[in-house]
């Protein structure tokens, strides 16, 4: 018994023994590898992991007034077949293989005739030959298609044979590109703004100025070799950008552009401008900058948006800017709205530098008072004025004009800020001259944006609260209101009150009975002013070149909304009221045009021929009949019936196949007429 015992305790430490030294061994390698082999290990490791790689997070949408997503991030698809099945199982990789290749085979045929279907640029043989000849070269990265499909026909794509496999088994392997889509096309494009060609980063527009909020915060993970795949892992999940609800309106967006287009091409235009906004809010609810553009392929002229001069163009704002000039001296006390002034012939020596009214070669208005001078915008009485009051200290008048918000920074987002000098005080040499006061008391010498210009005309229409233009209204998470971007007051008054009732009922006055008559409207008051400036091409006024405006608000008994339109041109006739009136006009009136329903979708419209038929509508309209507007566009039939005082309800979308009310009927103002689009 007791040599068992022995015998067993000899074996038992034999296996102690031996488990002792394989724990040693262990242990060693484990230590050599930790101290001495660490830097091998660390190499090794970098060929099966990949650390930090970026994961961009998903751009927020940029979302119009009423709801209409302008700009949108939306998925599009490069369709990648792999060929090659790679599998650490030789046994496995062979059966899949065979698989594979034998489905390539068998469904060609039927793979090719759906892809033709959903995309029909490309046949049925050119698919099938594409389709084979990625499996002859045994690409493991073989392009489908050569365009990129949208999620659509991503989702088509995928319900067609072997492509509707896992990647692994079936070997389609699409990749997803989020890229950056303006449903609208065109609509207010250098508002929005853009990214670059890569989608890196934001370059202009509202996507540069609020690009931290849209964004988001991108992710981060890491790939790793499983079964010789690459696998990610994430590290941090990306976080998706918000969206911005704008103050744009994408209806009202539509009229500004089409009016100002239209009035482009019939005066031969250059560049036009419109801005319209809202008085209590400074809501931008449109804003237009079109640039005519040689068509190489066409030889013909076209226009669009090339860049915001909106707010970036520093013009010189000729006569729009008198208004502030007669607010200085009434708010000094200086003149009152029936001091008299003599502008004789028309033709006045300012100075030893001729100044001329636009009426000189008719012999001159003679003598007006205050009112009469803007309402027919004479250059000569408001310099004589200006300059008389302020010449020995033409700094009191720059600092009544900054005082008003006249020439100061609006503080915006984006945008280019006016240029108007104070004299004395600037280092320039040669910043002031005898001439100078008067020259830009009628807005000259000075560079002005459109929008500061309107914002001011925004004042005075909203009782003297200056209010800093609007582009943004709320920022959105999910659907959920996260932050809202309040109305910002600038000055909360420009003026004293017995100064903006002068100057509101000289600006109603202007449009009433002088210049700006054809801004004016039948239905309801509006008060502006007219502009018609020389254009200054290498250092010295062009005789050809001209910028004309009209820029006011309406209703002028309850201002709702102000406007500037701006026209670049070359040639005579040159005319603010008589040229950027009836596009104020049009605008105005069918802004305020009520219980008109529109589909925003009609603002790429583009079926319209209203252009065309011009000239016919406004003799049945001059007739007092229904307007024929059969085939049009729905923008264009709108705008039609709404010039005739007339309300609309669309139907359908497309052109206009068919109106309740026949052409060339009895015309009633407030009528509501059908149109059944198709």
């Amino acid at each position: 018994m007791a040599a068992d015992n022995n015998k067993a305790t000899k074996r038992f430490r034999l296996v102690l023994i031996v488990i002792s030294l394989i724990g040693v061994y262990i242990l060693s390698t484990a230590l050599n590898s930790m101290l001495f082999r660490a830097d091998y290990w660390r190499q090794v490791s970098q060929r099966f992991i990949s650390d930090s790689i970026s994961v961009p997070a998903m751009r927020g949408n940029i979302i119009s007034a009423d709801g209409k997503v302008m700009v949108a991030s939306l998925p599009q698809y490069r369709l990648f077949m792999d060929y090659i099945v790679i599998d650490k199982d030789s046994v496995a990789r062979e059966k899949a293989q065979h698989w594979r290749d034998s489905m390539v085979n068998v469904k060609a045929d039927s793979i090719a005739d759906g892809l033709h279907k959903i995309f029909p640029d490309k046949s049925k043989e050119w698919f099938r030959n594409r389709f084979l000849e990625g499996r002859k070269r045994r690409s493991h990265a073989w392009n489908l298609y050569p365009r990129m499909a949208t999620y659509i026909q991503y989702k088509q794509v995928k319900e067609l044979p072997l492509l509707r496999e896992s990647p692994l088994k079936g070997g389609f392997n699409p990749e997803k590109i989020m890229l950056r889509i303006k449903p609208y096309r065109t609509l207010a494009s250098r508002t929005l703004g853009d990214l670059s060609k890569d989608s890196a980063k934001a370059t202009s527009g509202l996507e540069w100025c609020y690009d931290t909020i849209l964004c988001g915060t991108p992710g981060i993970m890491h790939r790793s070799r499983v079964y010789d795949r690459q696998v990610n892992f994430y590290d941090r999940e990306p976080i998706n950008g918000h969206d911005l609800i704008t103050t744009i309106d994408a209806t009202m967006q539509d009229i500004a552009e089409k009016a100002i287009v239209n009035k482009l091409k019939e005066v031969n235009g250059d560049k036009g401008v419109v801005i319209l906004m809202e008085v209590k809010t400074g809501d931008i609810k449109a804003m237009v900058s079109m640039t005519r553009y040689r068509n190489e392929e066409t030889g013909e002229s076209e226009y669009y948006e090339a860049q915001n001069d909106a707010i970036n163009a520093l013009w010189e704002p000729g006569s729009t800017f008198k208004t502030g000039s007669i607010m200085v001296a009434l708010e000094d006390g200086k003149i009152t709205p029936e001091t008299i002034v003599e502008t004789g012939s028309g033709i006045y020596n300012m100075h030893g530098r001729p100044m001329k009214d636009h009426n000189w070669h008719r012999g001159g208005y003679g003598t007006l008072n205050v009112t009469q001078v803007l309402e027919y915008s004479s250059n000569i009485g408001v310099s004589r004025l200006i300059d008389d009051a302020y010449h020995d200290h033409p700094e009191k008048y720059v600092q009544g004009l900054y005082n008003m918000g006249v020439g100061i920074p609006l503080g915006l987002p984006m945008g280019a800020n006016p240029r108007v000098r104070m004299p004395n005080t600037d280092k320039i040499k040669g910043n002031w001259s005898k001439t100078a006061l008067a020259w830009m008391s009628i807005g000259y010498e000075t560079q002005i944006p459109p929008i500061s210009t309107v914002a001011f005309y925004n004042a005075i229409a909203n009782g003297g609260r200056f209010v800093r233009p609007r582009f943004v209204k709320a920022e959105m998470e999910n659907g959920r209101v996260v932050r809202e971007f309040p109305v910002e007051v600038i000055k909360e008054q420009i003026c004293s009150p017995h100064t903006l009732r002068d100057i509101q009922t000289i600006l109603e006055k202007v449009v009433s009975e002088g210049l700006g008559k054809k801004a004016g409207n039948k239905r309801f008051p509006v008060s502006g002013k007219t502009g018609t400036a020389q254009v200054a091409e290498n250092g010295s006024y062009a005789s050809h070149a001209y910028m004309v405006s009209f820029c006011g608000y309406f209703p002028s008994d309850a201002p709702k909304y102000s406007c500037i339109v701006c026209i670049r041109k070359r040639g005579l006739p040159a005319s603010g009221g008589g040229q950027c009136g009836p596009v104020f006009s049009e605008i105005s009136q069918m802004v305020m045009n009520q219980g008109v329903y529109r589909d925003p979708r009609e603002a790429s419209d583009s079926t319209s021929i209203f252009t065309p038929t011009l000239s016919r509508q406004k003799t049945e309209i001059a007739k007092g009949v229904v307007p024929d507007v059969l085939n049009m566009g729905a923008s264009d039939a709108v705008r039609a019936m709404q010039l005739s005082g007339m309300k609309v309800r669309l139907i359908g979308t497309g052109l206009v196949h068919e109106q309740n009310i026949a052409a060339g009927s009895k015309r009633e103002k407030g009528t509501v007429v059908t149109l059944k689009l198709k």
